[in-house]
């Protein structure tokens, strides 16, 4: 340890109503960055974060993109050999709409008991992505005051994109790499397990996006003068589509599974200790047998596992009423989630190879890509990994745990294909924070709680 961190706690826990003070304040704050109407605000959450990190002894400014502005800042470390870290957050928020589905103006944050012992923190943010940054800020600011330096050296990159796409990122990386290359990336926008138990994302699953779209007849047909003899799109896409998985779950494009690893045996036990079950993951949304690949419980088939999903369907007549056509032409979206070290652009192939090989001479298919990003992991024997999980586990009632993330987050592929850096994805909401939605959350034990465990982590990985 840097210093002995009992004081820097102890500060943390005196400085609560303050800190919460400051979090209310950039809550206010109508950060919405898919809508021109808060371009104003975007930029003042930016100047805010600028204000505060500078009042804590970074170099920060707001840094120019042809969308909503970044917030860049650097601290030295008070030990040479200790290693340099890039924190990173974002500080705009989604749309409120519908807003009378708010229970209490969202730009307007509280404090409020929503049970017995139990309060949370109420506004748009204050879950995603506010609140989580700020117990980073908070624990810098602790460790300030006492020690009157940090145990690393930091840069934070703070983005007002990332709730719309984040077209600014990437080229902004490419620009600034010298500058905010660092050891690795400290990325807070993800959850803890439950309110008890902290998590520390190992992987997340990648992404192939696809549009397909099955061309026949030069116009919709009557079903029955031609039916029978025309072809249909509508059964040339179904046929596509169901021929993806087999009996077993498994996905048939030839080649899929290249780069896909079996998830070693003690991870999976570990996760068989969190209790999860189909019945109680899938209950929560009305179903109860798991698809996919046979024999795998559903923690490992949402975390380990790759898929094929289709998102959308169209063809044919879908209006009121009855109208009996053969369609001209039948679409479909689909997805793959990638794990390992899956190729996007192999898997995009495999699927346009295999689907042309389903179309008839006479007909046509065309494709539109939608994305394309690989898998990210951190080695389950990382030692960045373990030394957050022990700082975590000396914070929380119950030990951390190491998960997966069924999603994908974009700039954890970028950090390391841009800056060669990994990231450790440690966040502190809950499943339950309802972000994205009317009445979004952060649990004021999550606040708290986070601002220690960054303190924590930040003196464990100095040392």
């Amino acid at each position: 340890m840097m210093a002995d961190i009992t004081p820097v706690l102890e500060r943390a826990d005196a400085n609560l109503p303050k800190s919460l003070d400051r979090l209310f304040d950039l809550v206010r704050i109508k950060s919405i960055s898919t809508d021109p109407t808060f371009k104003a605000e975007c930029r003042k959450a930016a100047e805010w974060l600028v204000a505060e990190l500078n009042t804590l002894g970074f170099t920060a400014s707001v840094r120019e993109t042809p969308g909503h502005p970044m917030v860049v800042a650097h601290h030295v470390g008070a030990k040479a050999n200790a290693p340099h870290v890039l924190f990173y957050g974002h500080y705009d928020v989604q749309p409120v709409d519908p807003l009378n589905l708010w229970d209490a103006p969202p730009f307007e944050p509280a404090i409020k008991e929503i049970e017995p012992g139990r309060k949370v923190i109420t506004g748009r943010g204050t879950s995603d992505d506010k609140g989580q940054l700020m117990t980073f800020l908070e624990a810098v600011r602790a460790y300030k005051e006492i020690h009157d330096a940090l145990p690393c050296r930091i840069t934070i990159l703070f983005e007002g994109e990332e709730e719309s796409g984040s077209p600014s990122l990437k080229p902004f990386l490419q620009a600034n790499a010298a500058e905010l290359k660092a050891d690795y990336a400290l990325v807070c926008d993800t959850s803890m397990w439950d309110g008890e138990t902290p998590a520390i994302s190992a992987g997340l699953r990648g992404l192939v996006g696809e549009e397909i779209l099955i061309k026949a007849a030069d116009r919709d047909l009557h079903s029955g003068y031609f039916g029978g003899a025309a072809a249909n799109p509508i059964h040339i896409l179904t046929d596509i589509l169901a021929g993806l998985h087999d009996e077993t779950g498994r996905i048939t494009l030839e080649n899929f599974y290249d780069g896909v690893e079996e998830t070693p045996g003690q991870i999976k036990a570990a996760w068989d200790t969190l209790g999860q079950t189909a019945e109680k993951f899938l209950g929560q949304i009305g179903l109860s047998i798991p698809s996919g690949e046979k024999g795998r419980s559903v923690l490992e088939l949402t975390w380990a596992r790759p898929t094929a999903e289709v998102n959308g369907i169209t063809g044919g007549y879908t209006g009121e009423g009855f109208k009996t056509v053969i369609a001209a032409e039948a679409s479909a979206k689909v997805s793959f989630r990638l794990v390992g070290h899956q190729d996007p652009a192999k898997i995009r192939e495999a699927f346009r190879a295999y689907a042309r090989s389903k179309v008839p001479a006479d007909c046509s298919v065309e494709f539109h890509a939608h994305g394309g990003s690989p898998a990210i992991h951190l080695p389950y024997d990382s030692s960045l990994l373990n030394t957050a999980k022990m700082a975590l586990s000396d914070e929380w009632p119950k030990p951390a745990v190491v998960i997966g993330m069924g999603g994908s987050i974009p700039i954890v592929g970028d950090f390391q294909k841009m800056l060669g850096i990994e990231s450790l994805l440690v966040g502190f909401g809950l499943s339950d924070d309802r972000i994205h939605s009317p009445n979004e959350k952060y649990e004021l034990t999550s606040f708290h709680k986070g601002i220690r465990s960054w303190i924590r982590i930040l003196d464990a990985l100095a040392a």
